[in-house]
């Protein structure tokens, strides 16, 4: 991380991130400043983690200090305009670490082993059990995202099921055991779509704890077979051109990114 860390606390209640209504939204990648945490909340706050971004996790039952506000993670992001796969050092860096590790400690009270309760590790990242020594660090899955371009220069984009209603993106999967980055984007664009790739070139990365996730983008080109939906993840798929894109996922993601590079013609 950059040498550069905010002085704040980062404090969530489940999936969304809370501060006071006075701080802007150009600054709630900073964090709260100590003196802007009330008595109230300090006795509940258990700060988690070793090392320098400090961030806590309040109790889902917890009323919130009055003139205080809870912004969706997601949205928190969309608000952000550094670019994070540039520099995931930088604020919303620091912002996405937080996050990811208040949810694993959320998540990783007891022991996977033994069933033993976990205690907080003072000297590094990690659980450690009492009861039988084993020790668990925060969970990073790599997935894979991947932009498809065809000769008549249009874009691959699908709805998934779970997206809000008329938004579409690109294709997305989890890497499996024994595959290679490469192997899931051609693994996964099958499945979900039904078509051939080549000229797969890695582009960037974006931490994602969603729930933790680290997105691996791609670039690819359009080599044989005709859009065929799995009717599972994926409802809709289509090809586009520029002058004709449908919704579009917001600022702040690894997929906005891909896009945007794409319209700009910058491959």
């Amino acid at each position: 991380m950059s040498s550069n860390i905010p002085q704040g606390t980062y404090l969530f209640q489940g999936n969304t991130l809370v501060m006071p209504g006075d701080i802007p939204d150009s600054l709630i990648h900073e964090g709260i400043p100590d003196n802007h945490i009330p008595a109230s909340l300090g006795s509940s706050i258990k700060i988690l983690g070793p090392g320098l971004i400090k961030s806590a996790d309040l109790p889902a039952d917890m009323p919130l200090p009055a003139g205080w506000r809870g912004i969706p993670m997601r949205q928190a992001l969309s608000l952000m305009t550094q670019d994070v796969m540039v520099d995931g050092t930088g604020p919303v860096g620091w912002l996405l670490r937080a996050y990811h590790i208040a949810q694993w400690q959320r998540e990783s009270v007891f022991c996977g082993s033994c069933g033993g309760r976990n205690e907080t590790a003072a000297d590094s990242l990690a659980r450690r059990c009492p009861v039988c020594g084993r020790q668990e660090f925060p969970r990073i899955s790599p997935a894979i995202i991947v932009i498809i371009t065809n000769d008549e220069d249009q874009v691959l984009l699908a709805h998934n099921k779970q997206f809000t209603p008329g938004v579409y993106s690109l294709i997305a999967g989890f890497n499996e055991p024994g595959e290679t980055l490469e192997a899931t984007v051609v693994r996964e664009v099958l499945e979900e779509v039904s078509l051939e790739l080549h000229d797969i070139h890695y582009v960037a990365s974006q931490p994602w704890p969603f729930p933790n996730s680290l997105m691996l983008g791609f670039r690819a080109r359009y080599a044989a077979g005709t859009i065929k939906v799995d009717g599972v993840e994926i409802e809709d798929a289509r090809w586009f051109s520029r002058d004709m894109l449908p919704e579009l996922p917001g600022n702040g993601s690894v997929s906005r990114y891909l896009i945007n590079r794409w319209r700009e013609r910058k491959f």
